[in-house]
């Protein structure tokens, strides 16, 4: 009978994974709407046996160094910073490629598809990733310090706060005339209200725990128009979870996106509509054209992954059929 037992014991601790530590940037640590969601994504995992401690970080540069020290087993943080190990998920956050919430949801549902499972993974100097989640942030629109900044043309010689390892971002922005300067998230926002940059571009979850209204003042105003649509990618080491635990991650994050769509409409419904700027219809189409030849250059220089920018292009063109590009080529 004991030997019996010896044996249960044994089988049964060999099915056991070892306690996984989890990498959780948000601009607010704790207190922020992604890692609390995360908190209940853990909850979830031991169903899917895993055992997990999450670690909350508000510089993400450490956690991504911490993830790949192998401090971590996995990593949530922005998909921008992600799309070095994912390139496919990572392009979902492509400038001007998802300009709706309608569009960004058919794209996160899409792209967490089973379907798409050898596109999910990645390996890496001999290290297997796999993307488990994508998570809504939302849009991100341009905020300038003084409102008569109202087109692209007057947009030249400005100074534009970027995140300095997204290269899509700088590459815009000297695009349209204006000066990049290098900044991490966890300082891009303190730029724009210190007065060291005139423009920025960042999703309503920054504005109010940032104090974005600080760095607008008097004659300050955002762009009603979303550049990009931002999101946060869990990105995890193969093998130290169980089978099948990537596919029962995004099966669980796929159900969230109603709730974090809802998140979105709330923050950005926070912003006062005296900050708020219509861009003019010729305007609009102008920054349209000018980030889908962005685009169309980053793809080629092998930034965006091409088999996801046709993806957004169907998307777009299935929500807005009469939009200009549906009825050319090119991506």
């Amino acid at each position: 009978m004991k030997k019996l037992l010896a044996l249960t014991v044994c089988i049964c601790s060999g099915s056991v994974q070892a306690k996984q530590d989890i990498c959780v940037f948000d601009l607010l640590g704790k207190a922020g709407e992604s890692y609390k969601m995360m908190e209940e994504w853990a909850l979830a995992a031991k169903v899917w046996n895993a055992d997990v401690r999450l670690i909350a970080y508000q510089n993400e540069e450490k956690a991504d160094n911490d993830f790949k020290s192998g401090k971590c087993a996995a990593i949530y943080m922005t998909t921008m910073r992600a799309r070095a190990y994912n390139k496919f998920a990572g392009s979902i956050d492509a400038l001007g490629g998802v300009p709706s919430n309608a569009i960004a949801n058919k794209a996160i549902v899409y792209v967490l598809d089973k379907r798409n499972i050898k596109r999910l993974k990645t390996t890496i100097d001999n290290v297997e990733y796999e993307v488990g989640g994508i998570g809504q942030i939302g849009p991100a629109y341009i905020f300038v310090k003084d409102r008569n900044i109202n087109t692209i043309e007057k947009g030249t010689g400005k100074k534009f706060a970027v995140l300095e390892y997204d290269k899509a971002q700088i590459a815009m922005v000297k695009r349209v005339g204006a000066i990049p300067v290098l900044s991490d998230v966890s300082d891009f926002v303190g730029k724009f209200n210190k007065g060291q940059v005139e423009m920025v571009g960042a999703p309503a979850y920054a504005f109010k725990p940032l104090e974005m209204d600080k760095g607008l003042g008097a004659n300050g105003a955002l762009f009603n128009f979303p550049v990009l649509n931002v999101t946060a990618d869990l990105i995890f080491n193969t093998d130290k979870f169980p089978n099948n635990f990537g596919m029962q991650s995004r099966d669980w994050f796929i159900k969230q996106l109603p709730r974090q769509f809802a998140m979105v409409k709330r923050l950005e419904d926070s912003i006062p509509a005296k900050y708020r700027m219509n861009l003019s219809k010729d305007e609009k189409e102008k920054y349209q054209k000018l980030l889908r030849e962005g685009r169309i250059d980053l793809t080629k220089q092998g930034v965006y992954d091409a088999t996801m920018m046709s993806v957004l292009k169907k998307a777009r063109c299935a929500i807005e059929r009469t939009n200009f590009e549906c009825s050319i080529s090119g991506e």
